[in-house]
């Protein structure tokens, strides 16, 4: 902080604006402006602060406005109008939107990291931090690449490099041992778990194999967004004759007593599946049904793989009752369609990419002077960055999807595609979401009850700060950027998404603040819950095989050897482990909801209300 003192021969009142530039010496370097303030003389000495939080660099004059939110309304003499006008304009310039693949809803158009707008890059910590774990995670060759690029300028002496170097060849020299070691029993998947344990990760390896821990997963696992209630058995069940009738029978005392509940991958019938190193990788679309017991566990009480295909017999059921090798061979398929839509669905399109339409629209549309933009930008910080490195080396061509993933060679991209339509805007408010899956008051869900109180906190918080604003419903119909903001993100981020539910115009206080309260969830809590329990769940690869390289039985005939040959290989399992570390990992340079420390908003209101958040 650099403090210092001007002479000023009359009373400037109330400051709107500060202006600043950056002068280059010898080369033409940037500066990171936190922000600036500025005290008046005398005994009362007033203070008015202007958040910044920009690198400033090239040779023009940056206009900050005074750190009061204001909207539209809320400047009648046009103090400000112009600024917004130009802001604007030119933030719509450096974010533009662009179509990765078609079918999928929009992103920054932005092909290289180099060409994000400065202020969406890592800061050197971040930086640092996050490329030197690719390489301590092991992630191979593409992401080498990467880094080497980075490293051209100061060549391989750096302690960098030799880092980087001693990772790879820890991955190749793990890896050529297991070559040359027998793989044929599930205990030799320990040989591949090289990180530390957490507790939970212990308890997974030691406890993978119990029903009541495969049904709790659902509940309370990486990937709770699959669970539903059941109104009835589901019509691709079809039954064996002389099977059907001990389910049949109890079925109406199930349903009426709400305790019958099941898990449909029908998302994955027909994706294509992946060749690696010329081998037919496979996937399956199974379908789960579970009762909750009275002590809150969940069990499984069949388990069908495929969707029944007309002309053909019908796929077998399995059951708890089968062979002990046919019944968690089964259960691994589902594990492992449970990771092609966790990693996709409810981690990549549900959290990473919905918040990058998020991200995009509050740039293009609300000034940096709108509350709304103070509110929400926080919880923004680094989207672009990790998107733009996600589709340059883990879903894109030759990425670690195609290497590792059955779901990878293109079939990820088709899933993301049917998936669009699943993108309703009740299934991102936990009140909707919870309700419509009928999972309110089960009381060994965690997540919906830990989801629903964050949201209240977060609503809580939106609700301070718009009541600071916005006096009555009529305020909002008339925010014209509010509105533009809104639009942007239905109509043009997520392609047309009314017909999903969610608003093209925000008409009212309460509509407001719920889709304020929805895209700060989105962006914090809901990505947390599917992204940080990632390392503590995978950590041991039969819970959630990546790929499968037998396809799914036909019979009850499985032996431990057909169980090992369908798991993943060594090597496969080993990027896995590399993968789920690097993703899962918990983040040293990480931000707790609630506690940044920008300061986007001036004044003791929104002060207080941000204090009573966190």
């Amino acid at each position: 902080v650099m403090e210092f003192q001007a002479e000023v021969k009359e009373s400037l009142g109330p400051l709107l604006f500060v202006k600043i530039c950056k002068k280059h010496f010898l080369q033409d370097d940037a500066w990171f402006c936190n922000w600036i303030s500025v005290q008046g003389p005398g005994a009362g000495r007033d203070e008015f602060r202007f958040p910044c939080y920009h690198w400033v660099e090239g040779s023009g004059i940056l206009s900050l406005p005074e750190g009061t939110g204001r909207t539209l309304v809320e400047d009648p003499q046009g103090l400000f109008k112009k600024h917004r006008e130009e802001e604007l304009e030119e933030r719509r310039k450096l974010y533009r939107w662009g179509n990765w693949k078609d079918g999928l809803i929009l992103n920054v158009a932005v092909a290289n990291l180099g060409d994000l707008p400065p202020d969406e890059r890592f800061l050197e910590d971040k930086r640092f931090d996050f490329e030197i774990s690719q390489f301590k995670g092991g992630e191979g060759g593409i992401l080498v690449q990467g880094l080497l690029w980075t490293e051209q300028g100061q060549g391989w002496i750096s302690p960098r490099g030799v880092l980087i170097v001693t990772m790879m060849a820890s991955l190749v020299m793990k890896d050529s041992l297991n070559f040359l070691a027998c793989w044929n029993d599930l205990d030799d998947f320990k040989r591949i778990v090289w990180c530390d344990h957490s507790e939970l990760a212990v308890k997974v390896r030691d406890s993978w194999k119990e029903d009541a821990f495969f049904g709790y997963q659902f509940l309370n696992g990486a990937n709770p967004m699959l669970l539903r209630r059941s109104s009835g058995l589901p019509a691709r069940l079809v039954f064996p004759s002389g099977m059907e009738g001990g389910l049949i029978n109890q079925e109406s005392t199930w349903i009426n007593g709400g305790t019958l509940f099941e898990a449909d991958f029908s998302l994955l019938d027909g994706i294509k599946a992946n060749i690696i190193l010329c081998s037919q990788q496979y996937l399956a679309a199974p379908l789960v049904m579970l009762k909750l017991q009275p002590d809150g566990k969940l069990l499984p009480m069949v388990i069908q793989l495929q969707l029944p295909c007309m002309g053909s017999p019908p796929p077998p059921l399995f059951l708890p009752t089968d062979p002990p090798m046919a019944w968690l061979l089964a259960k691994c398929w589902v594990r492992s369609s449970d990771f092609q839509l966790h990693e996709l669905l409810s981690h990549l399109l549900r959290g990473h990419l919905m918040a990058e339409v998020i991200a995009m629209a509050t740039m293009r549309c609300l000034p940096s002077i709108h509350p709304i933009f103070k509110l929400i930008i926080p919880h923004l910080r680094y989207t672009l960055e990790i998107n733009v490195r996600a589709r340059n080396g883990l879903v894109s061509e030759n990425g670690i999807f195609d290497q590792v993933v059955s779901t990878g060679g293109g079939g990820h991209v088709e899933l993301l595609k049917r998936a669009r339509t699943s993108l309703t805007y009740r299934s991102f408010c936990p009140p909707d979401d919870l309700t419509d899956r009928g999972l309110l008051g089960v009381k060994s869900s965690y997540y919906a009850q830990d989801a629903l109180r964050l949201w209240e906190i977060i609503y809580r918080y939106v609700e301070g700060i718009v009541n600071l604003h916005y006096k009555t419903d009529k305020a909002v119909k008339e925010d014209l950027e509010l509105q533009t903001w809104c639009q942007e993100i239905t109509e043009i981020g997520l392609l047309g998404a009314q017909d999903q539910g969610f608003p093209m115009s925000l008409e009212s206080w309460s509509q407001l603040c719920y889709f304020v309260t929805m895209c700060i969830f989105t962006c914090t809590g809901q990505h947390s819950s599917v992204h940080l329990g990632q390392l503590d769940w995978y950590d041991w690869v039969p819970n959630a095989p990546c790929t499968m390289r037998l396809p799914p039985p036909t019979t009850k005939d499985v032996t431990l050897e057909m169980v090992m040959a369908t798991l993943p290989n060594f090597h496969q399992a080993s990027l896995q482990m590399s993968m789920t570390w690097q993703l899962g990992r918990r983040q040293p340079v990480s931000v707790a909801l609630g506690q940044h420390e920008e300061e986007y908003f001036s004044g003791p209101e929104p002060k207080a209300v941000l204090k009573k958040f966190r």
